[in-house]
This record gives C-alpha cells, sequence and structure tokens, in this order.
C-alpha cells in the first residue's frame, strides 16, 4: 500500500492523519506548510487544485478534501472500527461529517479567526461573538446527543467521532463550562492513543 498525506499537522492535514493512525496504517507525510508556494504549483495543483493543504494520495487515488480522506481511509480500512457495519449506522457516520463540515466548521472558524489566527489589525470582535454564539449552539446539540449515548454512532468511536471532535479542536474554549456530555465525550477522543500519536506530529521536527 502506497499512503501520502500532504500538509503539517497544524492544518486539516491532522484529520486524516488522526485516521491513518487509528487504522495502523504506514503511510508517508509529506510536512507541506499551508503558506508553501509549492501549494499553488504543480505538480501539487495536480493533487490539489484549490491550492491547499492537505491532500492524500492512496495507491493512485488523489483526493483534497480533508473529510473526504477520513471516510475514504475507514471505509477501505476499517469495516467493522472506524467505518460501522450497516447501512443505518453507516448513514450516521455521513451525516454527521456533513453536519460537521457544514454546520460547526464554519462558525468555530470564525470565531477562531477572529479571535486567535488573524493578525491583530484584520479581527473583528463582533464576528468572532457571532461566530461564538452559532458555535456554542452547536456543542450544546452535541451535548443532548450525547446524554443519551457514549459515541455519536451508538456506544463505539467511528470516524464520525473522529470528524466532529478534529473539527470542533476547541470545543472546552467554546463550551465555557457549558455541555458536560459533550465535553466528556471530546475528551474521550482526544485521549485515544491515535490521537495522542496524530497530534504529537504538530510539534515534531
Amino acid at each position: 500500500m502506497s499512503l501520502k498525506i500532504y500538509g503539517i499537522a497544524a492544518s486539516r492535514a491532522i484529520r486524516p492523519l488522526w485516521a491513518a493512525e487509528e487504522l495502523g496504517l504506514p503511510y508517508e507525510h509529506i510536512k507541506l506548510h499551508y503558506n508553501a508556494p509549492e501549494t499553488k504549483q504543480r505538480p501539487y495543483l495536480d493533487l490539489n487544485p484549490n491550492g491547499t493543504v492537505p491532500a492524500m494520495e492512496d495507491d493512485g487515488v488523489a483526493m483534497f478534501e480533508s473529510l473526504a480522506m477520513t471516510l475514504h481511509l475507514a471505509r477501505k480500512h476499517g469495516q467493522g472500527s472506524l467505518w460501522p457495519e450497516g447501512e443505518g449506522p453507516q448513514a450516521q457516520v455521513l451525516q454527521w461529517t456533513l453536519w460537521a463540515a457544514c454546520e460547526a466548521e464554519p462558525p468555530a472558524r470564525q470565531w477562531f479567526q477572529h479571535t486567535q489566527f488573524l493578525p491583530q489589525a484584520q479581527r473583528d470582535p463582533a464576528l468572532a461573538q457571532a461566530g461564538l454564539r452559532q458555535a456554542q449552539d452547536k456543542v450544546m446539540l452535541l451535548d443532548r446527543v450525547l446524554a443519551k449515548q457514549a459515541y455519536l454512532v451508538g456506544d463505539a468511536f467511528t470516524v464520525a467521532d473522529l470528524n466532529v471532535s478534529a473539527v470542533l479542536q476547541r470545543l472546552p474554549a467554546i463550551a465555557d463550562g457549558q455541555a458536560p456530555h459533550a465535553l466528556a465525550w471530546h475528551q474521550r477522543c482526544f485521549a485515544r492513543a491515535a490521537a495522542q500519536r496524530a497530534f504529537a506530529l504538530r510539534d515534531a521536527k
């Protein structure tokens, strides 16, 4: 098997890196920074025409959406574990992944950009506050779901949990002491050995 993941771990590349670690897959990590000029040039643009990171190659298949990468890896290599059995649970994995991308990430990203990521002069406190309020609504939705079950798709960790928790990496800061069930779930996800190995790549040279 030939698996290559492009992008530094301090980017959305953390998502397929975490999935690969969960699945015990051998992979090559190409630590391409999101601001690197190579991302705007060929041959990288043949992998990701957006000119962003991450990108992934898996046995000749090129991909450029991080959550699609995790779904692909889980479906291909994680049957019965990251990728649950049965049409119903699999449908829920897709549902939660799309929820993470469409509902949870935009406000969480807006809040993060206007509090930490952007240069101070470009930050807008009103946008930060609006993003935080919306992100908190999403976290409270999670809390209600996780009050009834340990994980998003039943009682076992799946790629749905990986995707949602990775998108909401900063859930503890967003929750601000609220949402105890979501906070406990988030802690369980990030305490996993594979998550620890993946996030340690952020500090690796």
